[in-house]
């Protein structure tokens, strides 16, 4: 992945990289809150050597004491020092005290620094005094050749412990940090995660890796398209308007020399918005002048009529037992040259009566009547319809829901279809989200014409921007 492509994944994902932040955030605070509060007392020694009263003599102590010092570190937390102290401070388990302290050398010196941490900043004081005051004791009781001669090491306490009330643990800022870039990684794993265990249909580019077929059209999502179903007849001027516009250019240059005129529409699974596109296809080509045959071919969940408002009494099915004529089901619909053939009463077998020959029959008629013969078909998942009537038209339009419809379903769909050596025309992406819009973005510039209210808003709108910079000056 490159950085455009963690970009991309950190911009579709940041709640889930948010919400891990907040999460282990607020664990911080909590741990920081439920750890007991500690504080720290520092003793210093120095540890030098008895004789040196020569410069070769000083030079050979200080090899030798830098070395005895790396020792030293190690013994200030045994019971040979720790137990004395106990006794002094009537402390009944010696070894606790191991645990609170801390002995550090630093590089290249003679010193030693002690650190003991408790949870009273008098008790640390007390236990680093009475330490700073064994430890040279049992230094010389170790290093004493005999009875009769001094210890050649010496170790003097060169800076006494003091009180600290500023407790030394927890520390609430470097917790509070450590969780809030612990918790930004957390998520940006998880983000990247979940992206890669994402197989859903969001974007043109991911319908693009799926099929060779071309996607000829990519239709905005519309949180109204419920209530307002036909955009294309009740806001004519819309981006979701012309976006089924762009829609039915797009079909008709697909294949100038074999134009098709009979287009079954499916999609993979129901609720991808199959119906709806249908319809406003219809309406669109039908605007261009082109007359158009819309055939309800969903004979298990109808819908079409529904948005429509037209009737359903009698349809395709009364025309395929031959219990109505063909002419007497046709309902012409708006003021260009629509007309739609409604589903009729539902069989028991779709399936074989959308294959039979009275079907291709009727198909054949209605396309010699009309430029297109448009069909609305079940979904191809759960039934059979959609695949059988591509094998009777000249071409499919599958329809794939952003966000609905997996990439393996998009393939069964496909493959579905290419078993019946249906014709792909395309595929067209549905409830594609909005992109921001940006004032230097041609593509969202909604070019309405202007009617005497909008020219008389503008009016206002400018007085007002007028009146506001003459206040202001």
């Amino acid at each position: 992945m490159d950085l455009a492509s963690y970009l991309r994944v950190v911009r579709k994902r940041w709640r889930i990289i948010v919400a891990s932040a907040l999460v282990m955030l607020c664990a911080a605070a909590l741990l920081t809150l439920l750890t007991p509060k500690k504080y720290e007392s520092t003793v210093q020694f120095f540890v030098s050597t008895a004789d040196s009263s020569t410069n070769a003599q000083l030079a050979q102590g200080g090899t030798f004491t830098q070395q005895r010092v790396k020792s030293y570190t190690e013994l200030i937390a045994t019971p040979k020092v720790l137990d004395p102290v106990a006794q002094r401070l009537n402390i009944e388990d010696p070894s606790e005290l191991s645990s609170q302290i801390t002995a550090t050398a630093p590089p290249d010196t003679v010193l030693i620094e002690a650190a003991v941490t408790d949870r009273s900043p008098e008790r640390a004081n007390q236990i680093a005094r009475a330490l700073g005051q064994q430890f040279p004791q049992t230094i010389s009781e170790i290093e004493r050749v005999s009875e009769t001669q001094p210890s050649p090491i010496k170790v003097t306490t060169v800076r006494e412990p003091t009180v600290d009330t500023t407790p030394v643990s927890p520390r609430p800022a470097r917790n509070l940090a450590l969780g809030l870039i612990l918790g930004l990684l957390i998520g940006l794993g998880l983000a990247l995660l979940r992206d890669r265990l994402d197989n859903r249909v969001r974007t043109k580019e991911d319908l693009e890796a799926l099929t060779e077929s071309p996607v000829i059209g990519v239709i905005p999502f519309d949180s109204d398209a419920a209530a307002h179903p036909l955009i294309v007849q009740s806001d004519a001027h819309s981006s979701r308007s012309e976006a089924f516009r762009s829609l039915r250019t797009n079909l008709q240059f697909l294949d100038a020399a074999n134009h098709p005129r009979s287009i079954v529409v499916t999609s993979s699974l129901a609720g991808e918005g199959k119906s709806t596109t249908t319809a406003n296809l219809a309406l669109a080509i039908a605007e261009s002048g082109a007359s158009v045959c819309l055939i309800e071919g969903d004979l298990r969940r109808p819908r079409l009529l529904q948005y429509l408002g037209l009737e359903g009494g009698v349809g395709i099915t009364d025309v395929l037992i031959e219990r109505v004529d063909l002419a007497d089901v046709l309902q012409p619909y708006g003021e260009h040259q629509l007309a739609v053939i409604g589903a009729g009463a539902i069989p028991p077998n779709p399936s074989e009566l959308l294959g039979s020959q009275a079907m291709r029959d009727v198909i054949a008629r209605l396309a010699e009547r009309f430029t297109y013969v448009i069909i609305d078909a079940p979904p191809l998942l759960p039934v059979t319809d959609a695949a059988v009537l591509g094998a009777l038209t000249d071409g499919v339009i599958l329809i794939s829901g952003s966000s609905l419809v997996t990439d393996d379903q998009v393939d069964t769909a496909l493959d579905s279809l290419e078993q019946v050596n249906a014709n792909v025309l395309g595929v067209v992406l549905n409830r594609a989200p909005r992109k921001k819009r940006s004032p230097y973005d041609y593509r969202y510039y909604d070019y309405r014409p202007q009617t005497e209210d909008t020219k008389e808003r503008s009016r206002r709108r400018r007085s007002r921007a007028k009146a506001d910079a003459g206040s202001g000056s």
